[in-house]
C-alpha cells in the first residue's frame, strides 16, 4: 500500500513538473513573438473594401480579437450563437468530442447575410485541436459566393488542424493568409493589435 502511494505521488510530481515546463515554454514563446510587434504601428494601409467579421466566442477571447479587427478596419461584425445553450464543465468537453466524431455540429440561431461584402474574416477558438464546432457548423452551411475569406484562431498554444479543417469546409471562397493568437495577458494588448494590423496589411 505504501509503495503504491509513493508511485502515485511520484506520478503527480512528474505531471506537475511537465505542466509547469509546458507553461514556461509557452510563456517564453509568446514573449518572443510579441517582442516583434512591440511599438509597431497599428495603422491599416490595406484597402479591403467592405468587410465583415464573423466569429464564435465562448469565453470572450475570440471576441477580443474580433473587436480589434472590427475597430481597425471599420468592418461589420456578427457573433455566431448556438440555437441551444452548450453544456458546461466536463459535459461540454464530452459534447464537443462527440460532435467532432459524428460531424453533427450544433444548430445556429442565425447566419449572417454576405451580400455586399468583399472580404469576410472568420474566427473561432480551438477546441480539441480544431475549430470550435459552432464555427464548423457555420462553414458547413455557408456558400461564400467567391468572396475573400481570412481565418483567425485563438488558443492556449496549439491550434492543431484548425486551418486544414476550416479550409476543407469552406465553399466558393478565395482563402487568404490566416492568423493565430495565443491567449495572453493584457500587457500584450498593444502588441496583439500591431500583429493584427501587420497581418491585415499583408493580405
Amino acid at each position: 500500500m505504501k509503495y503504491a502511494l509513493y508511485v502515485l505521488i511520484a506520478a503527480v510530481v512528474v505531471a506537475a513538473a511537465a505542466g509547469l515546463r509546458h507553461l514556461y515554454r509557452v510563456s517564453s514563446a509568446n514573449k518572443r513573438e510579441m517582442a516583434q510587434y512591440a511599438g509597431k504601428s497599428a495603422e491599416i494601409k490595406k484597402d479591403l473594401g467592405k468587410a465583415l467579421v464573423v466569429y464564435y466566442s465562448l469565453t470572450g477571447r475570440t471576441k477580443e480579437i474580433a473587436d480589434k479587427i472590427q475597430t481597425l478596419t471599420g468592418a461589420d461584425a456578427f457573433r455566431l450563437e448556438t440555437a441551444e445553450p452548450l453544456p458546461t464543465g466536463a459535459k461540454l468537453h464530452l459534447a464537443i468530442k462527440d460532435q467532432l466524431k459524428t460531424k453533427k455540429y450544433p444548430a445556429l440561431k442565425q447566419l449572417p447575410a454576405l451580400t455586399g461584402y468583399d472580404i469576410v474574416f472568420v474566427g473561432a477558438p480551438v477546441w480539441w485541436y480544431t475549430a470550435a464546432t459552432p464555427a464548423l457548423s457555420y462553414l458547413e452551411q455557408t456558400d461564400f459566393q467567391g468572396k475573400k475569406v481570412a481565418f483567425f484562431s485563438t488558443q492556449g498554444s496549439n491550434r492543431g488542424t484548425f486551418l486544414p479543417d476550416v479550409t476543407a469546409l469552406t465553399k466558393n471562397a478565395q482563402i487568404l493568409p490566416d492568423a493565430s493568437f495565443n491567449n495572453m495577458g493584457k500587457e500584450y494588448d498593444d502588441a496583439v493589435t500591431a500583429k493584427i494590423a501587420a497581418w491585415i496589411n499583408g493580405l
